[in-house]
Formats: C-alpha cells, sequence, structure tokens
C-alpha cells in the first residue's frame, strides 16, 4: 500500500497543518510558534515547523485550491486588480505581482527578478491558466502591462486611474508584516513558495 506523506512523522497530521497555518497565517517566528504550541500542552520543536511548512505548504494550498477553483471560476463577471511591490532577497531587489478578484480574493502570486513586459507577460500567463479570462483588469501605469496585454491580445480590457487599484495595493499588507517577522528572504524559490502557500490560506480563512 502506498504510504502517506506524514508517515515517517511522530506528530499527527492535524498537529502539523495546526502550525502551519498559524506560521503562515500570523507574523510569528519559528520559536513563537513552538512557544504557543507549548502552552497548549503540544511539544514540538520549531525545526519541525520549519520542515513542515517547507515539506507540506505546497500540500494543504494545494487542497485548498481544489476546494474553492469551482467556486471562483463559477463568477460571471469577474474583475481583477494587479499591483507589483519590490522584495528584498538577499540584498537584492526583485518584485512580488499580485493579482487579486473583486472580492479582495488572492488569485496568484509571482516573484520576478525584473518588471519588464517579459515578467508582466509570464505573470498574467500563469495567472491566465489558473483562472481562465477576465472580462476586466485593473492595474497601476506601468508599462510593462498595457505592452503585456497587447501580445495577449486584451488591451482592451485594462483600466487604469487613480484609487481603482486600491484593492490590490492592500493585499499585500499581510505579506509585509510576515516578511518582517522573517526577516526577510534569502532565496526566491523560498519567496515564491511562501507567497503561494500564503495565498490559499488567506482565501481559506478571510472569505
Amino acid at each position: 500500500t502506498k504510504q502517506g506523506p506524514f508517515h515517517y512523522f511522530k506528530v499527527s497530521p492535524e498537529i502539523i497543518r495546526l502550525a502551519l497555518m498559524l506560521y503562515v497565517r500570523f507574523p510569528l517566528s519559528l520559536r513563537n510558534v513552538e512557544a504557543l504550541l507549548h502552552e497548549r500542552g503540544i511539544d514540538i520543536s520549531h525545526d519541525t515547523v520549519r520542515f513542515s511548512w517547507n515539506s507540506f505548504g505546497p500540500l494543504f494550498a494545494a487542497e485548498i485550491r481544489i476546494r474553492r477553483v469551482d467556486r471562483m471560476r463559477s463568477g460571471t463577471y469577474w474583475q481583477w486588480h494587479s499591483d507589483e511591490v519590490f522584495v528584498k532577497i538577499n540584498g537584492e531587489t526583485h518584485y512580488l505581482w499580485r493579482a487579486v478578484d473583486h472580492a479582495g480574493e488572492v488569485l496568484e502570486s509571482f516573484v520576478t527578478n525584473r518588471r519588464d513586459r517579459d515578467a508582466a507577460f509570464k505573470f498574467l500567463r500563469k495567472t491566465m491558466k489558473g483562472q481562465g479570462r477576465t472580462h476586466v483588469f485593473v492595474a497601476d501605469k506601468l508599462r510593462s502591462y498595457g505592452a503585456a496585454m497587447k501580445v495577449i491580445g486584451n488591451a482592451k480590457k485594462q483600466e487604469t486611474g487613480r484609487c481603482q487599484n486600491n484593492r490590490a495595493e492592500n493585499s499585500h499588507q499581510q505579506f509585509r508584516r510576515r516578511e518582517r517577522a522573517m526577516l526577510r528572504f534569502r532565496l526566491m524559490q523560498t519567496s515564491q513558495k511562501f507567497v503561494a502557500v500564503q495565498a490559499s490560506v488567506h482565501n481559506h480563512f478571510d472569505q
């Protein structure tokens, strides 16, 4: 018989899930999570918390996405809001692109080392691959969006304007709090994994 991913763990899957959700959802350090669980009679080390989110974070995030994808695609008139912010990774400037829908649900998070047309195109293509096409695309006045939309063929669906994109800009706040608690990221792959997991957890609890 095929063994589950938790076969080699003495800790139950429910405790692993709880530790992961605490670490990803709230701006807590690994040792904060260890102390918080210890106060509740759960003996788990911060190393186990670190290994859990690295190993099972994408697994739990995928489960959440599968449960929500049908509901997310049932909307008739989707409106996307997109925004990008800079992220320091190992002392170098990268960019976090994020798309949310009209209800504030995070559709996609994507980390790149550039903010040009190619980066915008990869981000939009990745979002459409997972979510389908949108009826209205709201973004800031970054020219990379317009150039990428022309390549895709959706240039007429783009809207820009003052205060129109506040929903996407506000979606970065939770990530910024988490980034400070983690003392920033050291690898681009780690940051990409974390923002993807955090987006699914945020959608699950803040629906």
